[in-house]
């Protein structure tokens, strides 16, 4: 499979003040895709301006017509099967059935006790995680739905006509443990890494590529065990959050010699971030610009 390039949009513009553009330029540049975070606040951006991810992302959808559009990812921490199944269903509508759902199990700090709940260990996230998970398809999929478990239920919750794309919408879960990674092989289309984090302040980009392979072939084992094929599952690294940080975009030649040592890994689509002064995500338009327009034509 030929890889793909795509971006991630931060919600952190007013839409008439420069955001509807970067989402409009996002499609003149032939991006594959355009996702945004699905958080309350995040990171060095919680005191600044910071939108809501579907309503961004239903405003992309009106003011485009290509762009696959999606979540970087959705998770429980604030979110509820069924409200959000109902939500996705416009989105996909809207869209025209351009959407993807990344999903995923969560983290600690930023919003995820912003609705008053204690912090969930890993355990506790993942727990949920593994009952949003088929909930939500379960909505997605069927005109009514009643289930009650652990953490969520749903009492005869409609969602007719369901999703434009068919059965649903697609899910990108991102996982690297093993629960989350069966999670992947059962109901994903697609899978989802930022990387090692342990590698994040300390390691080298060697060591990264290494501990991604390792994530490719633990996924290979879990689909296997499903009695799935992995090469069903589209494998999409997020970047900036491995060692190599925002090296990728310091020209068109780094970009090409990251994208082919990921490829060959077995990665399908590579995200990049649209650049933001003074934050970590700064980097030269232009170069991005370059990146976007020339640097897949580069690989080969």
């Amino acid at each position: 499979m030929s890889l793909r390039l795509s971006t991630v949009i931060l919600p952190v513009d007013r839409w008439h003040e420069g955001g509807r553009a970067k989402w409009q330029r996002a499609e003149e540049l032939g991006f594959h895709a355009a996702y945004t975070y699905d958080h309350l606040s995040w990171r060095t951006f919680r005191d600044g301006p910071w939108f809501g991810a579907l309503p961004t992302l239903t405003a992309a959808a009106t003011a485009t017509d290509r762009l696959r559009l999606g979540t970087l990812v959705t998770s429980p921490n604030f979110r509820h099967p069924v409200t959000l199944a109902k939500e996705l269903i416009s989105l996909d509508d809207i869209s025209g059935g351009r959407v993807t759902l990344g999903i995923g199990a969560g983290g600690n700090g930023f919003d995820a006790t912003a609705l008053g709940q204690e912090a969930w260990t890993p355990k506790e996230r993942a727990d949920r995680f593994g009952e949003f998970v088929p909930l939500l398809d379960r909505l997605l999929t069927e005109g009514a739905v009643s289930q009650k478990g652990d953490f969520y239920t749903a009492e005869e919750a409609r969602n007719i006509p369901g999703c434009v794309q068919r059965p649903r919408l697609p899910f990108a879960v991102a996982a690297t443990g093993p629960r989350g990674l069966r999670l992947a092989a059962r109901y994903g289309q697609a899978w989802v890494t930022t990387g090692d984090p342990k590698l994040y302040e300390t390691g080298t980009p060697e060591q990264s590529v290494e501990a991604l392979r390792g994530q490719v072939e633990k996924l290979g084992k879990a689909c296997a065990e499903s009695g799935r094929d992995v090469a069903e599952l589209d494998k999409i690294l997020l970047t900036g959050f491995t060692p190599d940080r925002g090296r990728p975009l310091e020209s068109v030649n780094a970009f090409v010699d990251f994208a082919g040592r990921h490829q060959e890994l077995g990665f399908t689509e590579i995200v990049i971030h649209w650049p933001i002064p003074d934050s970590d995500f700064a980097a030269d338009q232009a170069v991005f610009e370059r990146i976007a327009t020339e640097g897949l034509r580069q690989l080969g």
